[in-house]
């Protein structure tokens, strides 16, 4: 945590070592953080790029109050929120309805699977469930919030979170009735 203060005050001094060695510290782990929202690897890149321009310009709003890898993940979100949002290729996708896909449900399945393959279920769903699935059920944010944050309102926060929740849930009783095959779901 010492260490983390001083780097960052290193930072706001405008040294570029201090400034490499933040980026290098946290690069990894927001890279995970921006593939959750995008549908490729090099949207992830752009978006880590843009949030860490985010992370430097406003370094200085920083009040060590929790962790600075919190503070970090917190930009890096609403970066990719935002990216989200104006990117044309995500325009349509991202269109919250409350057009219904699938019916909700409150079952809880116990089924064993790798994070890896999860993870892989996770970004296959359509960016709209994608996106407020990660904000809920990975990053904590609350429907309120989420609703604040995208432009809907809560119940329909809540709608695409139990679609998209009810969709992997799909996915993963299918995907346990084929083990020993790879499941992909998507385009």
């Amino acid at each position: 945590m010492e260490n983390e203060q001083k780097l960052v005050k290193d930072c706001l001094k405008g040294k570029a070592v201090a400034q490499r060695q933040l980026y290098d510290l946290f690069a990894g782990q927001m890279l995970g953080v921006c593939y959750r929202y995008t549908k490729s690897l090099a949207d992830a890149e752009d978006v880590l790029q843009e949030g860490f321009v985010r992370v430097f310009k406003y370094l200085g709003q920083y009040r060590a109050e929790g962790e600075l890898g919190g503070w970090i993940r917190r930009i890096m979100v609403n970066t990719a929120i935002n990216y989200l949002k104006r990117n044309s290729k995500y325009q349509y996708d991202l269109a919250f309805t409350d057009e219904t896909l699938h019916p909700i449900s409150d079952e809880n399945p116990q089924i064993n699977i790798e994070v890896k393959e999860l993870v892989n279920l996770i970004r296959q769903l359509p960016p709209g469930y994608q996106t407020v699935f990660n904000m809920h059920a990975v990053e904590g944010y609350t429907h309120v919030e989420i609703g604040e944050i995208l432009g809907i309102n809560e119940g329909t926060s809540r709608s695409q979170y139990m679609r998209a929740r009810n969709l992997l849930i799909h996915w993963i009783e299918k995907y346990s009735e084929e083990p020993k095959k790879v499941f992909y779901v998507g385009k």
